[in-house]
């Protein structure tokens, strides 16, 4: 179901829901990468090892405006907001939805925005799971190549300097994978949709707008950011350094080093296509450890998690709403830490 939203500085924005709203719901926020849409997360979503948090939540996927499958020109006095902007202006999303509070969920770019949401709007985040997140600048390097792929991209439509990028910033890999077949498949199926589903003149704003990030690892911002953190990477990504960097900004700003969380997945680039099954198992964890969708089974589990007595009706509501003279413990959302990966 997609609903229409209209923000300040994004404009019309689109918003997929899947999953039906209830009374009682557990609303999980998504932004997507670049070159990419909420089908991303649907996807994911959709596959069978989130079926038991899939049962229990529902998702909610922000579409940057301009990005979804065979999307017309943005206009051409369109200003296309910085990741700032976008990142504050998703409070009207909530508010225009009556959604009270979010869980959220993020990979690359999406993650580096929904990171600026919970800084902005604390108050209104249970916690944040995020995928390949840079808190930096964008590096020399990393500047220089895009100024060329955003100028062929403006004049030349989608390109395989530009696609080869793209496929560098998701899997961590120039050209075609070599290793597992599923992954093989999701990078083909990655360029298909990048040469035949994508509009050029778009995603360039959205890459620029990237490049032009502002540093939201400083102290002064990251301190802002005081709900509980679960940090993803897979070994071979190209933001696993900048990630280790964010943990770190994270950690020395915090008063509550147990709600940080950082977990590095090897053998892989990209999560969500390479190890999905992973991603769902401490999405549970985490989800678990904030007093939500605590009745599901775990699954994989190498050790028992040490978690506090609680009583039933406590474990109805979130982390933050709850008494703690039910028990013993810390509360840290991830009292149980995922088993090693």
């Amino acid at each position: 179901e997609l609903q229409e939203v209209q923000c300040p500085n994004i404009g019309t924005i689109n918003c997929y829901v899947q999953g039906p709203r209830s009374f009682s719901e557990v609303v999980v926020l998504t932004v997507h990468d670049l070159g990419c849409d909420h089908t991303m997360y649907v996807d994911f979503v959709e596959r069978p090892s989130m079926k038991q948090i899939r049962d229990r939540t529902v998702w909610l996927h922000v579409i940057i405006p301009g990005q979804g499958k065979d999307a017309p020109d943005l206009p051409s006095d369109y200003q296309f907001p910085t990741m700032q902007q976008i990142g504050e202006d998703l409070i009207h999303v909530l508010d225009q939805l009556k959604i009270k509070e979010v869980v959220c969920f993020g990979e690359g770019a999406g993650a580096n925005i929904l990171a600026r949401f919970a800084m902005a709007h604390i108050e209104r985040v249970l916690g944040v799971v995020l995928l390949h997140c840079t808190g930096t600048t964008a590096g020399f390097l990393e500047a220089v190549k895009d100024k060329v792929i955003g100028w062929k991209l403006d004049h030349a439509g989608m390109n395989p300097t530009a696609e080869a990028y793209l496929v560098l910033h998701r899997f961590g890999i120039f050209g075609k994978a070599e290793d597992q077949q599923e992954l093989k498949n999701a990078i083909e199926n990655y360029q298909e949709l990048l040469r035949t589903k994508t509009n050029p003149k778009n995603l360039k704003k959205f890459v620029e707008t990237f490049l032009r990030r502002t540093n939201i690892a400083e102290s002064s911002k990251i301190s802002k950011l005081k709900c509980p953190v679960l940090l993803m990477t897979g070994q071979k990504s190209v933001f696993t350094n900048t990630t280790h960097t964010l943990h770190q900004s994270i950690v020395k700003t915090c008063q509550d080093k147990a709600k940080v969380e950082f977990i590095e997945v090897a053998g892989t680039a990209n999560l969500l296509e390479g190890r999905p099954e992973k991603v769902a198992e401490c999405l549970q964890y985490f989800m678990q450890g904030l007093g939500l969708v605590s009745s599901v089974p775990m699954h994989h589990v190498t050790r028992p998690p040490r978690l506090r007595s609680l009583s039933m009706e406590e474990y109805d509501k979130p982390l933050r709403n709850r008494s703690m003279s039910g028990g013993s413990g810390t509360g840290s959302p991830l009292s149980s830490s995922p088993p090693n990966v």
